[in-house]
């Protein structure tokens, strides 16, 4: 008999495979300012691409509502027709309001890519959880890299246009929007739909009465957050309620708490930093007058970065302790990365520092993800996550509109990019403070531990040592 979590999981595989293979992604600051959309560097950077941060944020927590609502199947074809919709309207949308109107499709496709990392849980066992997790991440991972490689391979050795690249990219939206109408539908959802849950709980209860000597049946353990909601706690307000009680439990945690805040400053440069490359790269060497190679760097960045959140597994660092001065090594190496690419205006340079900045920030949310995920509850799990994207597209939209935006400072891209440096070594002087105060205080509480411990082991004829306690709890 087939494992339960393979049917679902190949299907979701098959679409995140598809749905990110996007051979036009890596040129599309060049389409939209070549010949075929003929739009000015100064309306791409300044009028376009804030549409999709502001349609981000937006659309994030009321998708998030919805997808727990709808119990996730929806949502994921929702974010399929999305692709489609956005993909369509690059080939045949002419001028700013156009293209503004499709960076609020690709919005909303981005919003609803909570469906997709959460649909699984939903579906199958606890115990799969890691393998089926790193099955899909894995899967929209190769289809990204794969559709950079096949975009390059084909614009400068093939010399196909960049019009039908943005053909072959619909293409694979249309084939990926196959997948979602097979996959099962979810009988539970995290927050909502609660009585659903009950019932079938006690109809389990019910059968298992029936079947069994009721002697030497074992009664099952009572479902914690059926308890918490009995009473009708299942609908919206219910739903609110449960989640600020969650998100107070939660961020109390001070470790927790720490990797969120870096999380959150950190997504927010990132997003940032990858919505203009490209135009920044477009600055240094026009696609017009020269063969750029956009494809292989987002191809090459894409497989290091997947690599070195591979190796994260393998490094054994006591974060606990270390946490804070590795987020601010890292964050001045990703502050320079930004810094080279701002000042050294050459494409190879440009190139090898982008690589460098997107390795070091995939190996570092890995790490922050691991250490918030360790302790939470799955439920909570999607709501921490939730809040820390919610948080980085706010301070993005507030970044956007101050730099980028022409109600703010509508600045061009290289002043841009000096900003976003000096961001993230902001961000690196933040946790270099927060690690040398966490290693002093550490240091100092240790000491008078050893004093205890000495005088205790001489009063103590025996000397046998008694473990102090640990909290392994899950939030």
């Amino acid at each position: 008999m087939p494992e339960t979590w393979f049917y679902p999981t190949v299907l979701l595989c098959i679409y995140g495979f598809f749905s990110s293979l996007r051979p036009s992604e890596p040129f599309l600051t060049a389409f939209l300012m070549g010949p075929d959309k003929n739009l000015t560097e100064r309306e791409v950077v300044n009028e376009i691409y804030p549409v999709w941060t502001y349609s981000y944020l937006i659309l994030l927590f009321p998708v998030f509502l919805a997808t727990d609502y709808l119990r996730y199947k929806p949502v994921l074809i929702l974010q399929a027709a999305s692709y489609i919709i956005t993909y369509a309207m690059l080939l045949k949308a002419q001028g700013v309001l156009a293209i503004q109107v499709l960076e609020f499709f690709y919005g909303l496709a981005t919003a609803t890519e909570i469906a997709y990392y959460s649909y699984i849980y939903s579906v199958v066992e606890p115990s799969s959880y890691q393998k089926v997790t790193g099955f899909c991440r894995s899967a929209t991972l190769l289809g990204s890299a794969v559709g950079s490689l096949i975009g390059q391979i084909l614009f400068s050795e093939v010399h196909v246009s960049l019009l039908t690249l943005s053909i072959i990219t619909l293409s694979s939206s249309c084939l990926a929007f196959l997948a979602p109408w097979f996959l099962p539908m979810p009988s539970k959802s995290l927050f909502f739909h609660q009585r659903e849950r009950e019932r079938q709980d006690n109809t389990a209860q019910e059968l298992a009465d029936k079947s069994e000597d009721h002697q030497s049946k074992v009664p099952l353990g009572v479902n914690e957050d059926s308890v918490e909601r009995r009473g009708g706690t299942g609908g919206l307000v219910g739903v609110l309620k449960t989640l600020g009680a969650d998100f107070v439990k939660c961020y109390s945690c001070r470790t927790l708490l720490a990797w969120s805040v870096w999380w959150a400053l950190t997504t927010c440069g990132y997003f940032q930093v990858v919505n203009y490359a490209q135009a920044l790269w477009e600055n240094i060497l026009s696609s017009k007058d020269f063969v750029i190679y956009n494809g292989y760097v987002e191809t090459i960045s894409t497989l290091l970065g997947a690599f070195a959140a591979f190796s994260v597994g393998l490094v054994k660092v006591s974060w606990a302790v270390w946490g804070e001065l590795a987020l601010c090594v890292f964050s001045i190496v990703i502050a320079l990365s930004v810094y080279v690419m701002d000042t050294v205006r050459n494409i190879w340079v440009c190139y090898t520092s982008y690589v460098i900045f997107r390795t070091a920030y995939m190996l570092l949310i890995t790490i922050a993800t691991y250490q918030i995920a360790a302790n939470l509850s799955m439920k909570r799990y999607a709501l921490v996550f939730g809040v820390n994207t919610f948080v980085a597209l706010l301070l993005q939209t507030l970044l956007t509109v101050i730099v980028v935006d022409p109600v703010g400072l509508g600045l061009d891209l290289f002043p841009q990019f000096l900003i976003y440096g000096s961001y993230f070594a902001a961000i690196a002087v933040i946790f270099l403070i927060a690690g040398l105060y966490k290693v002093t205080t550490r240091s100092s509480a240790a000491a008078p531990e050893v004093q205890s411990e000495s005088a205790e082991s001489e009063t103590d004829p025996s000397g046998a040592e008694t473990p102090s306690p640990k909290d392994n709890s899950i939030i």
